[in-house]
């Protein structure tokens, strides 16, 4: 029986308390729910909540005995052209609009997305099919091919997964295609570690502890965003770009950062894959649109809401990936303890040497007073 499974350390939420990321929630209608910051689910929770799974931008929920990355590689090397939980996946719902795009460019033939076995109209359904939605208005747009939808299924005979020698055959293919796509830049080594359920408890509930703080620091890019990078370079490139509205594309984002940031420096640090960044001298604001998963975590700890999402995204960014700066700075030494800070307006002291210096200003004068009535 496959269980769900939640990796803590790589939920957007146990980053930052003011993570407002609900999309497991969503995905699921009640099956996963959120208390106390962190998602929980009743043990045994299993297939009935896949919808998780293709819905998490960082992907902190998997299945037991299930891998979507493996069945993208095995999906390819197969001659099936179908996707059903009759034959290949537990629910079209563990496949993220990524996954989709991915599928649909890398393969040759059509690929057909089964949807017998839900019914019209439920949540499921809607959550399927707006994800299908969404991926064939972005495959309009950088090429010619499209997601099928087949609702009469007579025969699926023929539609056979491969034999499980085929399979391991795959796995040194699979290993190698991740470790060449490991390296974008800002992008540490990935950690995958899923967290066993608490039998113990009627729900599933997850804390962060000290040994899971270090893993929550590093950055991780994943897979289905490493599937994506590598089919669109062997996608041949449109003749012309188009830029696509924010609300329609619900992975990836591009941003500008307002006047009102005050370097801070949260968002940058708290970023889960590395699209955020900066330089040594924390002088400077990058950003790489093709790291982004649209978490929105560096808009909720933004104390200014000074970082915003541009109103499109334009899609030559799927082919010719771009760091852009969005803020620069001008970071000196402080003229009292020689630390580097960042001089907003020229100011030549850092704020804890003027708070210090207005502080000690304040006892003065308050000394005088005192000495002044004595008298």
């Amino acid at each position: 029986m496959m269980r769900l499974h939640f990796d803590t350390a790589l939920c957007v939420r146990a980053a930052s308390k003011f993570s407002n990321c609900t999309k497991c929630a969503d995905a699921t209608e009640g099956i996963v729910r959120i208390e106390e910051q962190l998602p929980v689910f009743a043990k045994g929770t299993g297939v009935e909540a896949s919808a998780c799974v293709g819905a998490c931008p960082t992907e902190a929920f998997s299945l037991s005995d299930f891998s979507v990355t493996e069945f993208f590689f095995t999906f390819l090397e197969s001659k099936v052209r179908l996707v059903s939980r009759k034959i290949n996946v537990p629910c079209l719902s563990v496949l993220s609009v990524e996954h989709l795009i991915s599928l649909a460019l890398a393969s040759d033939e059509p690929v057909v997305l089964d949807l017998n076995d839900y019914e019209l109209g439920t949540h499921l359904y809607q959550v399927i099919a707006e994800r299908i939605e969404e991926a064939n208005f972005v495959l309009s747009t950088i090429s010619d091919k499209a997601l099928e939808v087949n609702t009469d299924i007579s025969e699926t005979k023929s539609n056979i997964p491969l034999e499980s020698d085929e399979q391991e055959d795959l796995v040194p293919d699979r290993r190698q295609f991740l470790r060449n796509t490991a390296s974008i830049k800002g992008v540490m080594k990935q950690k995958k570690a899923f967290d066993d359920a608490v039998e113990a408890d009627e729900m599933h509930h997850f804390e962060i502890d000290a040994s899971m703080t270090e893993k929550i620091r590093n950055k991780h890019l994943p897979d289905k965003r490493k599937i994506l990078f590598t089919t669109l370079k062997h996608t041949k490139k449109p003749e012309n770009y188009e830029v696509l509205a924010e609300e329609d594309i619900s992975f990836v984002s591009q941003k500008f950062v307002e006047e009102s940031c005050n370097n801070c420096q949260i968002c940058y640090r708290i970023c889960p894959t590395g699209a955020l960044s900066s330089d040594a001298k924390f002088s400077l604001i990058h950003f790489d649109a093709m790291l982004c998963v649209k978490c929105r975590l560096c808009h909720d700890v933004c104390e200014p809401d000074a970082i915003k999402l541009q109103p499109g995204f334009e899609t030559k960014e799927f082919f010719d990936q771009t760091q852009r700066t969005l803020a620069a700075f001008n970071v000196r030494r402080c003229d009292e303890c020689g630390n580097y800070f960042t001089s907003l307006e020229g100011e030549r002291t850092c704020p804890r040497c003027t708070i210090e210096e207005e502080e000690a200003m304040f006892l003065h004068e308050n000394a005088k007073k005192m000495k002044g009535e004595e008298s």
